[in-house]
Order: C-alpha cells, then structure tokens, then sequence
C-alpha cells in the first residue's frame, strides 16, 4: 500500500519519480511558512489597529488642549478688553471732568479781568495813584533791606579772601 500512495503522489507531482523526504520536508516547510505568515500578518493587523488606537487617542488629547488654550486666549481677551474700556470710560470721566473744571476756571478769568478793566476805565486816576504808591512802598523796603550795619556783608568778604 505504501506503494501505491507513492505512485499516487509520483502521479499527482507529474515527474513520474518516486516522492522522496526532501520534497515532503520542502512542503512541510511551506505549509509552516504559511503558517507563520498568516500568524505575523494577524500580529501586525493588531499592531497595527493598537497604533490606530494611540493616534486617536493622541488626536483627542490635543484636541482638548487646543480647546483649553483657545478657552484661555478667549478670556484673556474679555480681560482685557475689559481693562481696556474701563480705562477708557474712567479716561473720558476725567477728561470732561477737567475740561468742566477748566471752562469755569477761565469764564470767572475773563469776568474778573473784565471788572478790573472797566474800574480802571472808570477811574484812571485811582489806578494811576495806586501804581505809584504800590512803586513807593517798593522802593522804600529795598531801602530798608540795603541800609543794614554792617557795611560789608558776610558773603562778600567769602568771596575776597
């Protein structure tokens, strides 16, 4: 029988020989090959679906810093322009405020120097006496200042020495 099977096998090899262990090994071989290749392409279909996993998971995680930090930059932003308006409002108070203060200041100015200057239209004369007494008195406390008893002021010997 083991005759006939060799036969068989020489029949369906088509060579007409005998089967030896060598073409038996030479498949045995192929078929584990087989084996093992499909067994590498099922652990890199898994490698490679982990690695699938991870990139999403990478995605997602920058995804919400982005989110995070465009949440931040937004509420930087509000702030300051908030601090930004705030000044600008206490800016504008302050302006009108002194512009206020200072339209008052300048009405009573002109008022005043319109009543000095209509009192000295009415009374050149008044005017006229009151520069000249104001000149004298001037004079005569500067002569009162000079007229000291010590001839020679202290400073002045500082500087001759």
């Amino acid at each position: 029988m083991a005759d006939n099977e060799s036969t068989t096998s020489n029949a369906a090899n088509g060579t007409g020989k005998p089967a030896t262990n060598a073409a038996r090994t030479r498949s045995a071989t192929a078929r584990s090959s087989a084996r093992t290749s499909k067994a590498s392409d099922g652990a890199m279909k898994k490698q490679i679906a982990e690695l699938k996993r991870e990139v999403n998971r990478l995605n997602r995680a920058l995804s919400d810093q982005a989110e995070a930090a465009n949440d931040w930059y937004q509420s930087a932003a509000d702030r300051a322009s908030n601090l930004y308006s705030g000044a600008s409002d206490r800016a504008s108070n302050l302006y009108s405020g002194a512009s206020d203060r200072a339209s008052r200041a300048a009405r009573q100015l002109r008022s005043q120097a319109q009543s000095v200057s209509e009192t000295v239209q009415q009374n050149p004369g008044t005017f006229s006496t009151a520069m000249l007494i104001g000149g004298l008195v001037g004079v005569l406390a500067g002569m009162a200042i000079a007229r000291n008893s010590d001839p020679d002021p202290d400073w002045l010997r500082r500087w001759h020495r």
